[in-house]
């Protein structure tokens, strides 16, 4: 049976589909204190609980529906499509958590067993107590891109990105891949660009990511893009997070479309990763 976390419904009920497992009706709700409630009645003896955690309510939902399954069924097992902190998978200064650990065991105490989408880091996957595997969704981005891309570059905005590049234009079939040289200052959080060698001019460009947050990064990078006289730009990324404005600083940036999937669930959530995890349950 598949229980859905509330920020991940539309991805829970492709799965069901996909796997032919029962869609568990999961209530949410919220006492008058603030604090959160799920509730649920399965039937079988293993549930898969889908559940992104996007935001620190997801995460206690998560918690909850785990433990809601695991009192009820013999076998547990967690597709976490978005793992939030992921990203904090080492101390940024002396003395910080590393939240991405802390919260992969804690997640491990509720299940047999976890299912991740395209982790920012790959290595988080050794925070868990619990077998856990990663799927890997960036191919799955060219699905969505125009059929007829006009000599088309695939971007990544740093090298850490570029394997994802790499990754939409073997699935699209034509094109160059590149990346710009990224520099973060964690201290002020800003984010310096160098430009690409490669030529954009007159050229249809992808810019592929594995998420997008701010919009910040991938809007520094485009706009070196369009200095360089690019043609289209369009903007890819496995995890739509699109946090504030993101949408609207990639819309000033000249982007003419964002491609996403629906591991975290917004209006870009034009590929659905359902097929990938069904492959693996």
């Amino acid at each position: 049976m598949i229980l859905p976390g509330s920020a991940s419904q539309s991805l829970a009920a492709r799965l069901a589909a996909e796997t032919d497992h029962a869609l568990a009706a999961v209530e949410f709700d919220r006492f008058a204190d603030g604090e959160l409630i799920a509730r649920a009645d399965l039937d079988g003896d293993h549930a898969v609980v889908v559940a992104a955690t996007d935001s620190s309510d997801a995460f206690v939902q998560l918690l909850q529906l785990q433990d809601l399954a695991r009192r009820q069924v013999d076998r547990v097992t967690t597709v976490l499509p978005y793992m939030g902190y992921a990203r904090q998978d080492k101390q940024f200064k002396p003395g910080d958590p590393v939240s991405a650990e802390a919260m992969a065991r804690a997640i491990s105490t509720g299940t047999d067993r976890v299912v991740t989408v395209t982790p920012h880091e790959p290595g988080v996957l050794e925070f868990f107590d619990v077998p856990s595997e990663a799927v890997d969704a960036s191919a799955a981005l060219a699905d969505p891109l125009p059929a007829a891309l006009a000599d088309p570059l695939f971007l990544a905005p740093d090298a850490s990105a570029r394997g994802f590049a790499e990754s939409v234009r073997d699935a699209y079939g034509a094109g160059d891949v590149d990346h710009f040289e990224k520099v973060r200052d964690y201290d002020t959080g800003d984010v310096s660009h160098t430009p690409s060698e490669t030529d954009a001019t007159g050229r249809d460009c992808v810019v592929v990511d594995d998420i997008i947050a701010t919009g910040s990064t991938m809007s520094g990078a485009i706009g070196h893009l369009r200095e360089d006289g690019v043609s289209r730009v369009f903007a890819t990324c496995v995890h739509p997070m699109l946090a504030a404005d993101a949408r609207t600083k990639l819309a000033r940036a000249g982007v003419e479309d964002v491609f996403g999937t629906d591991t975290i669930e917004r209006s870009v959530s034009s590929v659905s990763v359902a097929p990938l995890v069904a492959d693996v349950l």
